[in-house]
């Protein structure tokens, strides 16, 4: 379908990632975009004054019809999530969010609508295969037996295999990408729900900031991620939704830092060194994480391919910006 005729629907427009793809929508000529997020429009992290955007509880079966009436595609990025500072203690609340997937795929089922995203996260991979920094890379078939992160992390392979069971028994056509680690402009960067990239850009801005050259570190520092700039995820989710791959697939880079490394890129961006507190009591997640990309490529000819360099640099002169106006 051309963008110029297509109408969609962005569940969790609210957030980071799905502000971003709101305004990517918009540009590539979508008719109408409707935006929605359990918050205040005033309190989303970007907004797109061409999109539709409405504050709803899409945990409700009847709000669902309404938001999906008349859309052809539906992209469900709606959760209630954060870094592992709030995941870590929060087991419940993340898992209410199968009430948004179950009730949209219902809705969008019933409606005919033509295709269906949901945004998974690596934290379905078992634990115990990340239990060591130099983590092997994680394949979308790692994922049995299961042992997610966490009630997050159940929440989504519960909601992956929804959609999957949506596609195989009702001819819903879902698509899954399983993210790992978005980061980028317009991310959340204080309050507790931030991630790593985004709170070490702050930490250090605010270094630099006040003349302070000190900051804390969760763990160690050698608990090693993989990071995914927002615009490889934008583009990523657009490949696997225009594709005929009903699996879930990895969507992250597989260029795996510690933490410690993270911050050595942040301190060059900002042209500063910092003397780092460990705090070993904080939470830190998994020991290891990083994306195997093979499927991905196999599949779509494509992987995320920003350096995390420039996209840190991209990351921390925007976090600082809004920290010194």
């Amino acid at each position: 379908m051309e963008a110029a005729h297509k109408t969609a629907l962005v569940a969790g427009a609210g957030g980071f990632i799905g502000g971003h793809l709101v305004a990517d929508l918009l540009r590539d000529g979508c008719t109408v975009v409707r935006a929605v997020d359990i918050r205040p429009p005033e309190e989303w992290q970007q907004r797109s004054p061409q999109a539709e955007s409405l504050q709803l509880d899409l945990s409700a079966s009847d709000t669902c019809h309404q938001v999906v009436d008349g859309v052809d595609e539906v992209y469900n990025l709606a959760a209630d999530m954060g870094g592992i500072g709030y995941i870590s203690q929060n087991q419940a609340r993340p898992m209410l969010s199968v009430l948004i997937n179950a009730n949209l795929l219902l809705a969008a089922q019933q409606q005919d609508v033509r295709r269906y995203f949901y945004a998974s996260s690596a934290c379905v991979y078992p634990t115990i295969r990340q239990t060591t920094a130099t983590v092997s890379p994680l394949r979308e078939e790692d994922v049995l037996p299961a042992l997610p992160d966490g009630g997050y992390g159940w929440e989504k392979l519960f909601s992956e295999q929804m959609c999957q069971a949506f596609t195989g028994d009702l001819g819903l056509p879902t698509r899954i990408a399983r993210l790992h680690n978005a980061y980028g402009p317009w991310g959340t960067y204080h309050g507790g729900r931030e991630k790593a990239p985004a709170a070490i850009c702050r930490k250090i801005a605010e270094a630099e900031l006040s003349g302070r050259h000190e900051i804390e570190i969760w763990g160690d520092g050698e608990q090693t991620r993989s990071f995914m700039y927002i615009d490889d995820c934008i583009e990523g989710i657009k490949h696997i939704m225009a594709s005929d791959v009903a699996r879930p697939l990895n969507l992250g880079s597989s260029e795996l830092v510690t933490i410690n490394q993270l911050v050595d890129l942040v301190e060059e961006t900002a042209g500063i060194k910092v003397r780092r507190r460990h705090n070993l009591s904080a939470p830190v997640g998994v020991r290891g994480r990083n994306s195997d990309n093979t499927l991905i490529h196999a599949q779509l000819g494509w992987e995320p391919s920003t350096p995390l360099r420039e996209g840190i640099a991209r990351t921390y002169e925007w976090v600082r910006d809004r920290l010194a106006s």
